[in-house]
């Protein structure tokens, strides 16, 4: 991946939805070559997905936690288990002394309450410490500007 590929992959988190000949002119190329570069960013899984970015508490669920997941035996094999609960977005095994790090987003903390209940009856947990964010000052996706040194 060069210095293009990044340039446009930082135009498009921007805006996904602007036109090829858009992309082309912020970073130097035709729009055809811009649609042929990005066409490959898709091919080779860089770009994952193309999506909107929805404003959680427009769409009742403004509660956002991040929940680490403790438990009795190697959780690498629970992922459909924590997928199959709609209120959790992100999943990850971590290193340290919990196992699973979970980011939950609900309406209301008794829905939280209830999201924890359903943690517990995934096999091999055995406790949760919660921790419930109070206000974001920001989010922001990867840059992919930043790993660009070295590149060719």
């Amino acid at each position: 991946m060069d210095h293009i590929d990044r340039a446009l992959l930082a135009q498009l988190q921007q805006d996904a939805t602007q036109s090829y000949a858009a992309l082309g002119e912020a970073v130097g190329l035709s729009a055809g070559a811009a649609h042929e570069r990005v066409r490959k960013l898709r091919e080779r899984g860089v770009i994952r997905r193309t999506i909107a970015d929805v404003d959680p508490a427009a769409v009742g669920s403004g509660v956002l936690a991040y929940v680490m997941v403790d438990s009795t035996s190697w959780m690498g094999d629970s992922a459909e288990a924590f997928a199959a609960l709609p209120e959790i977005l992100e999943a990850h095994i971590i290193a340290g002394s919990s196992s699973v790090l979970v980011k939950v987003r609900t309406a209301t903390t008794v829905q939280l309450q209830d999201v924890l209940r359903r943690l517990y009856a995934i096999d091999g947990v055995s406790g949760t410490q919660a921790t419930v964010v109070l206000e974001t000052f920001f989010e922001r996706p990867v840059d992919p500007l930043i790993g660009s040194l070295g590149d060719s």
